[in-house]
């Protein structure tokens, strides 16, 4: 069963001031999260380094419990007690936050994620901007993948605020929670939150279907149930967007067809095939290169590393017949139609100065293939140029 979720707004939940001023210091700090346990003192992630919030004192049992008790109203508390944990999303001072309070021996904590205050660009979050071509596609499924935290649903958020600027669309998000309100602009919009609009994932794209839809946004794919209908989806003409946690591209490919019972799971690689569309594998490394700007109060920044397969037919065709592994070759060349595996970029961030040698050597499964990416990049810079295309849209 799937976690209820509840989002509130700050002038109506009577947020305390406490978690108010600890809220306004995450913004202005541009810190990504913040973890609030009992008798402990505020700490705050920043630059992936978690750390005390400065000239905040530790929080008690008693403030802790009354700054929940703002976040979950009477109708969930049932769930709070009996499952432990429930999520939601709230909105202070403009800002958009995603909550999660959970008990933790029979205490209760939270855990807040910043969320961006608008719609950034590709460029912006250090994204090929030749995704913007996937917003033009008239169906099929795309897969963002990455672990928590390395920004899958703001690289989402752009692509569907893309969309809604561009075409006249009916988009369907269903999300827990809710993370980035798009208001209408050409498209009809309705989000949709797991919990409180809808019961499951599942139950809500499969009523999706019947709400003439031509975008249909899914947070998560986790069950068999929910994946069956997103590729169902993308077959019967829709475009389907959605999230996995999966390392890399190909990984996306073989936790996607694994799920299934393996009397089913060559079906599914063939099914694959035919509706996905491109898969983006990204994280967020530290910028400690010589060129990386150093973030507010001289901490370092964090940048994005991607790697992007797009769908063609000799691709199809590895995936219809489980050579998963020849996909990798596929990419390394596929640059110029706006392909590239993390070696590719790992060596791109590293010429350009972004981030140091023991931070790209470190993240590779591949060394060799990235020492020979980095003296290709330094050889002939233009490739750089070529490695990161622009974007290729209609609008």
């Amino acid at each position: 069963m799937e976690t209820p979720t509840l989002a509130i707004s700050s002038g109506k939940s009577g947020l305390s001031p406490r978690l108010r001023n600890l809220l306004r210091i995450t913004v202005q700090t541009q810190a990504s999260d913040l973890h609030l346990v009992p008798d402990q003192y505020p700490l705050m992630r920043n630059s992936g380094q978690l750390l005390p919030v400065n000239g905040e004192d530790r929080l008690s049992a008693d403030e802790l419990r009354a700054i929940t008790a703002d976040l979950v109203q009477h109708g969930n508390r049932k769930h709070l007690e009996s499952a432990g944990d429930l999520d939601g999303a709230i909105t202070c001072d403009g800002v958009r936050y995603r909550f999660n309070v959970y008990r933790r021996t029979n205490e209760l904590c939270v855990a807040f994620r910043r969320l961006d205050d608008r719609f950034r660009s590709l460029a912006e979050l250090g994204m090929p901007e030749s995704l913007y071509s996937l917003c033009d596609l008239p169906d099929g499924l795309i897969v963002v993948a990455g672990p928590t935290g390395a920004g899958k649903s703001t690289t989402l958020a752009a692509l569907l605020d893309r969309i809604n600027r561009t075409y006249n669309a009916h988009i369907i998000t269903i999300e827990d929670p809710v993370e980035y309100v798009h208001a209408p602009a050409k498209s009809l919009v309705n989000q949709r939150q797991v919990g409180i609009d809808c019961g499951t994932f599942y139950d809500a794209l499969v009523a999706s279907l019947r709400q003439d839809p031509d975008v249909i946004l899914v947070g998560e794919i986790r069950e068999i149930s929910t994946i069956r209908t997103a590729i169902t989806a993308a077959e019967t003409g829709h475009l389907v967007f959605t999230t996995v946690h999966a390392g890399d591209c190909v990984g996306v490919i073989e936790r996607l067809v694994s799920v299934f019972p393996a009397g089913e799971q060559d079906g599914v690689r063939r099914q694959l095939a035919l509706v996905l569309r491109a898969v983006v594998a990204q994280q967020l490394l530290l910028a400690d290169g010589l060129q990386a700007k150093m973030g507010p109060h001289g901490r370092r920044r964090r940048v994005a590393l991607s790697e992007v397969l797009l769908v063609n037919p000799a691709v199809a065709n590895l995936i219809a017949t489980a050579r998963s592994a020849q996909v990798y070759s596929a990419m390394e060349v596929g640059g110029m139609h706006g392909m590239q595996t993390f070696e590719q970029d790992l060596a791109r961030l590293l010429v350009d100065g972004m981030i140091s040698e023991p931070t790209a050597f470190n993240f590779t499964k591949n060394p060799t293939v990235l020492r020979e990416r980095i003296q290709r990049f330094k050889s002939n810079p233009a490739l750089l140029r070529r490695s990161n295309p622009g974007p290729i849209s209609k609008s």
